[in-house]
């Protein structure tokens, strides 16, 4: 991978506006940007810095509830890296420039504001209660390649906040969800979500040597693995398998934690990961 021809797009707007698009112009804005993302509980964050925006702009970041969506990446190839809310705006000088600052946060309408009425007699497939939910939030709902669902056996009536319904079919079937840029994902405690298998080496990004990491989880039990640093590539994403090729540390392991930072005038444009141990 070559880190150069560094290219982003920002769109932004209020649900169901036409909104705007800016970084496709022959000299974009400058941008920088540090995006964080975990396989936790906790909402996926990211905080945005632009430059000289114009008043257009500002008054769209500035509407309740604004969505932003940002990409990045090399030439032509900008995979999502982050799809959120803004909840911060601030417009300051920044020597002769403007500096306007954004906070966002993954899907914080969904998880905040949904309610969810669901209602079945007889048994009823964790699926299609985890699907028929998804449904109502207005979000994407992709399963595990190997998630199994367990049935429900003598019916099962809701209404209230949606994560509910969702953590209740997940503990019965022994899953986990998460939503990641806008998307509903369920899959196994410690798995990953599909067999795809993407290279870390020198030869495509990785940037010094691996440290090796141990954590500690909830049930006292230990993870282990490595975090690395390697040229942006946001088509890694947490959960995804990845096979790690260094000269110290070869073997398969998921992405547990990445934060990607990116300036497209100066500074770094590169993903950090944690890398731990399937189970």
């Amino acid at each position: 991978m070559k880190n150069f021809d560094r290219q982003y797009r920002l769109a932004a707007g209020k649900a169901g506006s036409q909104g705007f698009e800016i970084g496709g112009d022959p000299r974009p804005l400058h941008i920088s940007f540090s995006v964080e993302k975990a396989d936790t509980d906790s909402a996926n964050t990211a905080k945005v810095s632009l430059w000289n925006l114009s008043p257009a702009h500002k008054a769209e970041l500035n509407k309740d509830d604004c969505v932003v969506a940002l990409r990045a990446g090399y030439g032509s190839v900008m995979p999502l890296i982050f799809a959120g809310v803004v909840t911060f705006a601030k417009t300051k000088l920044d020597g002769s420039d403007e500096l306007t600052e954004l906070e966002l946060v993954d899907n914080r309408i969904e998880l905040r504001d949904t309610y969810v009425s669901v209602s079945y007699t007889g048994a009823v497939n964790c699926k299609t209660l985890i699907q028929d939910t998804a449904d109502q939030m207005g979000v994407t709902a992709k399963f595990a390649y190997n998630a199994t669902f367990a049935d429900i056996p003598n019916g099962y009536s809701y209404v209230g906040p949606a994560r509910n319904v969702l953590t209740k079919a997940c503990e019965t079937s022994g899953l986990v969800w998460s939503i990641n840029n806008g998307v509903l994902q369920v899959k196994k405690p410690g798995d990953t979500m599909s067999r795809e298998v993407y290279e870390l080496s020198a030869e495509t990004g990785l940037i010094g040597t691996p440290d090796r990491v141990q954590i500690s989880e909830e049930d006292g039990k230990y993870s282990y693995g490595w975090d690395v640093e390697y040229l942006m590539n946001a088509a890694i994403d947490i959960d995804d398998y990845v096979y790690l090729n260094s000269q110290y540390v070869r073997g398969y392991f998921r992405v547990y934690s990445v934060t990607i930072e990116g300036d497209n005038m100066e500074g770094s444009w590169t993903c950090t990961a944690r890398l731990l141990e399937v189970s």
